[in-house]
C-alpha cells in the first residue's frame, strides 16, 4: 500500500464515520505520523509503506488515529496541539481548544491596552492561551491566570513554560474557583515590599520566578503540598493578605446555557471538558460573578473583556451596567457575530477611549489573524 492510498483509505474511513472535513483530518494525521511535511508527502506519495523506515508501525499508529477521530476525538486532542495567535499551544481534553473567536478579545486588548505597565487577571484560563498569549505580545507587568481545574493548570503551565521563555514580567498560575482563591493564594507582601508584588530573592532578577535546585527555569515554584500544575502559593495561607488589584480583568468562562450542550457536534459534547462548557441554565452564572465579584480586584478606571456567546450581548451588558460600569460595547469577531464585551470600571475614568454614544453599542470588528484550515 503506498502513502496515497493509505491516506484515501483514511479519508474514506472518516467520511463514513460523518467527520467534517474528513480529507483534510486524515492527512493532518498521516503528516503528522509518518513526520512528512506537505511537500515530502507529495513528492513521496507514491512510495510503498513498507519501503519507508518503520513504515509498518507508522501505518497501524496512523490507523488508530483513524479509529479514535472516526470516535470524534477531536483532532486537536489526537495532534496534542492547536494554534492560537500565531503560538502553537499543547492541548489534551482537560481543556478547552482554543477557537479562533477567542483571538477577538485577545486582540482588542492588545489594540486598546498597549502600555506595558499593567497587571492582568484572566479567570477560567484552561490552556492558558489568552493569558499567555496577553503576557508575550503586550508584555505586560504581571499576568495571573485562574482556574478551578488542576488539570488545566498543568496545561497552561506547560504552555508558559513553552512560550514565555522571554517575558521578563511576572507570570503566575493560581487553583482558584473564579476569585475565591485569589486572596489567600496571593503572595503575602513583605516589609518593603509593593502588595500583590512577588516576593525578589537576593540575587533574582525583578519580575523573573524564583527557580529552585532541580527545578527548570520558567518554571512556577511547587510548593511540596502543592500539586503539580499549580502557581506558587503564599507560604503562609493562614494569615491574611490584601485584595489584589489588577488593571485589565479578561475571561472566556463557560456560557453556553446547559439545555444546548447535547445539541453540540460530537467533538465538543462529548470530548470537551464539560466544565468549561455549562453557564447554567440561561448561560448567564459566571457573567453574574465576574460582574458583581470583579469590580473589587480592579483599579478604578480598569477593564474588562469578556468572551460571549452571540446572543448574550445585551444580557452581559445589563449586568454590567448594574455593577456601575461604564463605555459598554460589543465587539464582533471575523464572521460578524457578537463575541467579546468590554467595559470600564468607573464613570470618570476613560483611560484615553472615546466612549461609545450608548451603552450595549456594537463598535467595530476585529480582524483576527488568519489561522490554517482545520486545526
Amino acid at each position: 500500500m503506498t502513502l496515497q492510498q493509505l491516506l484515501d483509505q483514511g479519508t474514506e474511513q472518516l467520511r463514513s464515520a460523518g467527520v467534517p472535513d474528513a480529507g483534510l483530518d486524515a492527512r493532518y494525521l498521516l503528516l503528522d505520523t509518518f513526520g512528512l511535511g506537505l511537500a515530502s508527502f507529495l513528492a513521496d506519495r507514491g512510495r510503498n509503506v513498507d519501503g519507508l523506515p518503520g513504515g509498518a508501525e507508522k501505518a497501524q499508529a496512523y490507523e488508530a488515529l483513524i479509529a479514535r477521530r472516526s470516535g470524534r476525538i477531536p483532532l486537536q486532542q489526537l495532534l496534542g496541539v492547536q494554534e492560537f495567535m500565531g503560538l502553537e499551544f499543547f492541548v489534551n481534553e482537560h481543556v478547552l481548544i482554543p477557537r479562533q473567536d477567542t483571538e477577538t478579545l485577545v486582540e482588542l486588548v492588545l489594540e486598546e491596552r498597549k502600555q506595558r505597565d499593567l497587571d492582568v487577571l484572566d479567570v477560567c484560563t484552561g490552556s492558558g492561551c489568552i493569558a499567555v498569549s496577553l503576557a508575550r505580545l503586550g508584555g505586560y507587568r504581571s499576568v495571573t491566570a485562574l482556574d478551578v481545574s488542576t488539570e488545566a493548570l498543568k496545561v497552561a503551565e506547560k504552555n508558559a513554560a513553552a512560550l514565555l521563555g522571554e517575558y521578563d514580567g511576572d507570570f503566575r498560575l493560581v487553583q482558584s474557583d473564579m476569585f475565591a482563591g485569589l486572596e489567600t493564594k496571593e503572595t503575602e507582601a513583605q516589609p518593603g515590599q509593593e502588595p500583590g508584588k512577588a516576593e525578589i530573592l537576593p540575587g533574582q532578577e525583578p519580575g523573573k520566578a524564583e527557580v529552585l535546585p532541580g527545578q527548570e527555569p520558567g518554571k512556577a515554584e511547587i510548593l511540596p503540598e502543592q500539586a503539580a500544575g499549580k502557581a506558587a502559593a503564599s507560604r503562609d495561607l493562614t494569615r491574611p493578605s490584601l485584595t489584589p488589584q489588577f488593571d485589565i480583568l479578561v475571561s472566556n468562562p463557560p456560557y453556553i446555557p446547559s439545555q444546548v450542550i447535547e445539541g453540540l457536534e460530537p467533538e465538543v459534547r462529548d470530548h470537551e471538558p464539560r466544565l468549561a462548557l455549562d453557564g447554567s441554565p440561561d448561560g448567564l452564572k459566571f457573567y453574574r460573578i465576574l460582574a458583581s465579584e470583579g469590580k473589587r480586584f480592579l483599579r478604578p478606571g480598569g477593564s474588562v473583556y469578556f468572551e460571549i456567546g452571540w446572543d448574550q450581548a445585551q444580557a452581559v451588558s445589563a449586568l454590567l451596567e448594574r455593577e456601575g460600569f461604564t463605555q459598554i460595547r460589543t465587539v464582533k469577531d471575523m464572521a460578524g457575530m457578537d463575541r467579546v464585551v468590554g467595559a470600564v470600571l468607573g464613570a470618570a475614568a476613560d483611560n484615553g477611549h472615546q466612549a461609545p454614544g450608548r451603552s450595549w453599542e456594537t463598535v467595530r470588528t476585529i480582524q483576527a489573524r488568519p489561522m490554517e484550515q482545520g486545526i
